[in-house]
Order: C-alpha cells, then structure tokens, then sequence
C-alpha cells in the first residue's frame, strides 16, 4: 500500500453493487479533509483490477456483490497483498456475518443502518490498522473467546461461507434455479450445496431446509 503523510488525503475504494449508496458514501467521503475516493466498482472483478492499479489506502466492500460474495473478495485482496485494509460495510446483522468478515482479514465490520459519521470513523480507525466492531460484538466475541458466551454458537454458525450465502438465499424465498444464476454457480453445485447445509443442519427434506431458512432470515432482519 502506498504510504502517507500528514499532507496526504488517504485513498478509498468503495465496493457496492447499489450506485446510490455508493454515491452517497462517495460524496460524505469527498466532504473529509483527509480522506478522498480513488475508485468505485460494483462487482468483484471490478473492485480487483482498481485495487490492483489505484493502490487504496482502506477498501469499503459489500457483502453482497453481483459476481460474488464480499467475504470470497477480501480473502482473494489479503491473497494478493497482505497489507490491503478492509473494512466490510453491509446491509446484514454483525452477528451474521462480523466474525466470518474478520476471519477472512477484513479489520472491520459496520451495518449501513449505522450514522454516516460512525462509517467515516470506522474507515480512519481501519486506515489506521485498528479494529472496528460494534461495542455488543466486541463483547461477544471476548466472551466467546473466553469461553462464557451463553447464546453459544447457532447451528447456523457451522456453515461454510458459500453454504451460509445459499442458505440465505434459500430464506429469501430464491429457487434452486434463480440461486444459481445469482451465484453465477451451476444448478448441480448448488444442489450439492444444499445436501451439504441439510446434513450440517440435520433436516431430513428440502421442504423443512426452507422452512428453516425463511424463518432465519426473518430472525436476522428482526
């Protein structure tokens, strides 16, 4: 990464598949007398070649991407260069996909439900090579570590990233058919995907699988 001083507004990549959230991120950001936008991308071959050729200082990435999973994004930036800066900002729960971010290398995780100035702060505090979670997932995370988290983990939690994002989708009501052209996945891969999370989940029929995803998507946005 490019190394900055005092004089230096730091660079910022922003990765959304929605262009007016981007753009209103876009502009809070240009309104900061330290940090400015390098590049925009909207998918995940897009936000790869700008990373590659503008060099960001912090990469604000989405979860939900149109060629992919934000999560699959950050493992394949912190491939490709270690010292990449990842702040993962979306529209799902920290409890759901937080800890999986931060396990990929991302340094933090922030809901766009979150005050714009909060946002800003967690890209200087990523910037800066801190960590960034909500307060409740920090304690979460701590007590987990130590043992004593007493929601403990959902079966859920076992999930690969790309079974997680299935199952989701599943939840959301989406065919086997329509998963796959989202995913850009065969009809046969995501077939197995579902063997996979019903074994994992120990439900016996695709007809409960869903039943069960819909009502944990619905728990999630609750």
């Amino acid at each position: 990464m490019k190394s900055r001083n005092a004089m230096e507004r730091s660079r910022i990549l922003i990765v959304d598949d929605h262009p007016p959230l981007r753009e209103a991120l876009a502009a809070r950001i240009g309104r900061q007398s330290d940090l400015q936008v390098c590049g925009e991308a909207a998918d995940l071959a897009e936000a790869l070649r700008l990373v590659a050729s503008v060099r960001p200082d912090v990469v604000v990435v989405d979860i939900t991407l149109k060629d992919g999973n934000g999560i699959e994004l950050v493992k394949r930036l912190k491939s490709r260069d270690d010292r990449v800066r990842v702040l993962v900002w979306s529209m799902h729960a920290e409890s759901l996909y937080a800890e999986r971010a931060l396990r990929a290398g991302a340094l933090g995780y922030i809901t766009k439900d979150q005050e714009t100035n909060l946002i800003i702060e967690a890209i200087r505090r990523v910037r800066d090579g801190k960590t960034w979670l909500s307060e409740t997932m920090n304690q979460r995370l701590l007590l987990r570590n130590l043992g004593q988290d007493r929601q403990g983990r959902s079966p859920v939690d076992m999930l690969a990233d790309r079974e997680l994002e299935v199952f989701r989708l599943i939840g959301e009501g989406m065919k086997t058919s329509e998963i796959a052209t989202r995913l850009h996945l065969s009809v046969k891969t995501v077939e197995t995907y579902r063997d996979r999370i019903r074994q994992k989940l120990e439900i016996s029929d695709g007809t409960k699988l869903a039943h069960f995803a819909t009502q944990w998507v619905m728990q999630q946005s609750n």
